[in-house]
């Protein structure tokens, strides 16, 4: 028994633990006692469990760190103390934890951060506070954990910080505070050199403040989302080379692009519903990696040229005020597959708009003011949307679209030069035969469509059908006629 390496006694109703029931155990790497009625821990109950490396107490009953059962469990490295009911961590609960690296204490009833406890653990490399009730953490609330590399504090109370409450914290990596009652931007992170994920999002933040990242050079992921967030400091995100998405939604008082100056690894940028009412014809030089651009419902009405952001895979710029499309807009886009342009005041799209984007498959220039449509380049597009162009009422050629699977149209009659007219009901009849619930799922989605939103927008909305639309080597075009 002395030489096992682990014991399981979890989930056993143990509420009491003698002082000394497993002292002979000194080769016991891991033992785990969780989900049990356990109240307290008695002092010697884990001596002379030397090589102990694993240490599970989760899901008990516990109200206090048991500090004199943890004494000099040296090789000690993750010790879990979640799910319990501890209100009080006592401060030399941890003395002689010294190779002590991953330690929970989410989901108690912890209202401060037991500083002194600390203080004492220079291995500790990963922690987790959260799901507790503190509403505060004060300077160098971890300032001897230079080790530390993961810091979760999401879902607690927290609405202020300390302006050096991370101070000392060296080699952190990952902060989450999601999920608190923050009202102001966290500015205490500027001292975090090493931070590369950093989370804050649903709080009760309203603004993003000039350079608000000017300390956190290796950022690479930020998430801010369901915050109030009104105003953002056009400098904010200058200078974070690593960082590969932003997204920031809802912004209704930024009315210029943000200076992404040194932001070069930029692949998504989302930047929707403010009142950006132009851009800057330097920002691809800022963006040479950028795939994924959003900036729809915005008040956009001239665009810049993209040539520039070469490796564009993606733009929506629906609803927006863009009254004009122009011959060098687009130009040389080549990894462009997707544009979104519904929604906008277009009246004109240059004859040679679209002539150099040999991988566009899915075009929406639905719901403009268009009264024609190039169709030069556009022999690639398996997906075209003019739904809503009311002054378009000229055919357009099959031939010109030998690749097009789906189609909206203004008019019904349009649909006939796509062979709608002639095969609508054999089509029909052989999706019923083919597949029972087909019909009814295309109805069901076709009516869904206006509610699509984000990215499952047009174009994933039209993926579901592809497949079938491929078996049958045929147009789906709407209006149907008839």
């Amino acid at each position: 028994l002395s030489v096992f390496p682990y014991s399981d006694l979890s989930m056993n109703n143990i509420t009491k633990l003698p002082s000394n029931p497993v002292h002979n155990l000194r080769f016991l790497e891991e033992l785990r006692l969780a989900g049990n009625g356990l109240t307290y821990i008695p002092k010697g109950a884990f001596a002379g469990l030397f090589s102990l490396k694993v240490l599970m107490l989760q899901n008990n009953q516990l109200r206090q760190v048991p500090t004199e059962a943890l004494q000099n469990l040296r090789s000690l490295q993750s010790l879990r103390l979640d799910a319990n009911h501890i209100n009080y961590v006592p401060p030399n609960c941890f003395n002689g934890l010294v190779s002590l690296r991953h330690l929970w204490l989410d989901d108690n009833s912890l209202t401060e951060i037991p500083v002194e406890a600390f203080r004492s653990l220079p291995a500790l490399q990963a922690m987790t506070l959260a799901l507790n009730k503190i509403h505060y953490i004060p300077d160098y609330a971890f300032g001897n954990l230079s080790s530390l590399v993961v810091l979760h504090l999401h879902n607690n109370r927290i609405y202020s910080l300390g302006k050096k409450c991370f101070d000392g914290l060296h080699s952190l990596e990952t902060l989450d505070l999601n999920y608190n009652s923050l009202d102001e931007f966290p500015t205490a992170i500027r001292t975090l050199t090493n931070l590369k994920e950093l989370g804050f999002h649903s709080n009760n933040i309203k603004s993003i403040p000039e350079r608000a990242f000017v300390g956190n050079p290796s950022l690479i992921t930020i998430h801010f989302y369901d915050n109030p967030i009104q105003l953002v400091g056009k400098s904010a995100f200058q200078h974070l080379p690593e960082l590969r998405t932003l997204t920031l939604n809802g912004a209704s008082q930024i009315t210029e692009f943000p200076d992404l100056t040194g932001t070069t690894s930029l692949e998504s940028l989302t930047l929707t519903g403010a009142q950006i009412t132009s851009l800057p014809k330097s920002a691809c030089d800022q963006l040479p990696n950028l795939q994924v651009l959003d900036l729809s419902y915005n008040l956009l009405e001239d665009l810049p040229c993209f040539t520039a952001c070469k490796k564009l895979q993606k733009i929506d710029l629906h609803h927006n005020e863009i009254g004009e499309i122009k011959a060098d807009t687009f130009r040389q886009l080549a990894a462009l597959r997707s544009l979104d342009l519904a929604w906008n005041k277009i009246k004109i799209i240059h004859p040679n708009a679209f002539s150099s984007l040999p991988s566009l498959i899915k075009l929406d220039v639905s719901s403009n003011l268009l009264s024609s449509f190039p169709v030069t380049g556009l022999h690639g597009l398996t997906h075209l949307k003019l739904t809503g162009n009311h002054a378009l009422q000229s055919l357009i050629s099959s031939e010109n679209f030998p690749e097009l699977k789906v189609m909206e149209m203004p008019y019904a009659y349009q649909c006939c030069a796509f062979g709608a007219c002639e095969s609508h009901y054999k089509i029909s009849s052989q999706w019923n035969k083919d597949e029972n619930s087909s019909i009814d799922d295309f109805h069901r989605k076709d009516a869904g469509l206006l509610q699509i939103q984000d990215e499952r927008e047009f174009e994933d909305f039209f993926l579901d059908f592809e497949e079938d639309l491929k078996a049958h080597h045929s147009v789906q075009c709407s209006p149907s006629p008839g």
